[in-house]
């Protein structure tokens, strides 16, 4: 950018002029807002003129009209060193929550598929790597909740787009861009596509026979769930729980004989999703949360969940299916599916990933801070429901 001028006709910048007037008036003593109305400025521009650009040679601060404006001058000058570049410790928390390593329950570490940045613009049918994957905004706001007494420790999710998007900063590698949700190599509107799945379900299960506690998001234990679909007939499902948005996946491996036997009509679903399956790998899952935490859940439309009235008798958790082409009555969980695309891409073999690997995906996005939960994380959320809930309990007993 070439340096701005501090005189324009607008008026919009405090000229040399202006600033001669400042200091001697100043020299006569007058206040912050006599001096506004003298130049027919803000106050708040006046108080900060003299805050910024007031000399401090010989430890004494002394408003000068010459010093002030080769402060001026000086502060508009463009480009700017990024603070990406000026403060390491910086570069290395926003690096480490961008692109840092995906860690499973046992501690070793979860690398996800083999790939090479290729630099085209959101390669979304092939796979790309895995990281902590903390979006920038993400990162600016966590900074002040981390760092709250060191104002060095700041930056605006902005600064970090301008280090991954545009060339010779010098802040971050390009190649990072990788590890936005996105994955675009440049910075273009994103049209999002219609979910079209559909099933069959009966009108006692309709979501408007949901309860109306659903609704408002004050009471935990409410979950949307629905399936992300890969390469050859391969899932992983996906539940979300309404308030904390804390995410479980579902590990959907294929059965014994796939792939190996001529599929039968009407036969058993050997890809790993057919009622039966999915009605035991998402009780698995989802039993292992506290009673208190399921109360009930929310499904797309698909056939994957014929054997929910089974479900509902296993488990005690009231299942519920939203209308045709309506993904928005599951925009949580629309949302989390979005962001699980970073690590297993449309058009990619989701059968590979073991459990192992589907719960360091999990605790990675359970462990980033979100906006609409005040920048704290989903599993920070989840673990004060759970002790609130715990000293009711115990309240009540009492």
């Amino acid at each position: 950018m070439p340096p701005m001028s501090l005189a324009e006709p607008t008026g919009r910048y405090l000229s040399a002029d202006e600033r001669e007037d400042i200091a001697l008036f100043k020299a006569k003593g007058l206040g912050v807002r006599a001096i506004a109305r003298e130049l027919h400025r803000d106050p708040g521009t006046i108080s900060r003129e003299l805050r910024r650009n007031a000399a401090t040679r010989g430890h004494k601060i002394e408003y000068r009209a010459s010093v002030a404006q080769w402060k001026a001058e000086q502060a508009a000058k463009r480009p700017k060193p990024s603070k990406l570049v000026t403060n390491p410790r910086l570069h290395d928390y926003v690096q480490q929550r961008l692109a840092g390593e995906l860690v499973r329950p046992d501690g070793t570490v979860a690398p996800g598929p083999e790939t090479a940045w290729n630099g085209r613009n959101k390669a979304r049918r092939q796979d790309r790597p895995w990281a902590t994957a903390w979006s920038p905004e993400q990162i600016s706001q966590r900074l002040v909740v981390d760092f709250p007494d060191d104002e060095d420790m700041r930056i605006s999710h902005e600064a970090i787009y301008q280090g991954l998007y545009i060339v010779g900063r010098g802040a971050l590698k390009r190649e990072l861009v990788s590890c936005l949700r996105t994955g675009r190599a440049l910075r273009v509107p994103r049209e999002r596509s219609r979910n079209k799945a559909q099933g069959h379900v009966t009108a006692d299960v309709v979501i408007g026979e949901r309860p109306a506690e659903v609704e408002d998001r004050e009471v935990p234990g409410h979950w949307e769930g629905d399936l992300i679909i890969g390469l050859d007939r391969s899932a992983i499902g996906t539940v979300v729980e309404r308030t904390s948005r804390y995410t479980m996946l579902v590990h959907l491996p294929r059965l014994e004989g796939y792939g190996e036997t001529p599929r039968v009509k009407n036969g058993p679903a050997l890809a790993g999703y057919g009622a039966v399956a999915m009605k035991e790998a998402l009780e698995a899952t989802m039993t292992s949360m506290p009673d208190e935490l399921l109360r009930s859940l929310t499904w797309d439309r698909g056939k994957e969940l014929a054997q929910h009235a089974q479900f509902r008798i296993d488990t005690g958790i009231a299942v519920y299916f939203a209308d045709p082409h309506s993904p928005w009555q599951r925009g949580t969980n629309e949302n989390t599916n979005g962001l699980l695309r970073q690590y297993f891409p449309k058009g990619t073999d989701l059968s590979r990933w073991s459990l192992e690997d589907l719960l360091a995906v999990q605790h990675a996005l359970n462990s980033r801070p979100r906006k609409v939960l005040g920048w704290k994380t989903p599993a920070e959320v989840l673990d004060e429901q759970l002790r609130f809930i715990q000293q009711a309990g115990v309240a009540t007993t009492g």
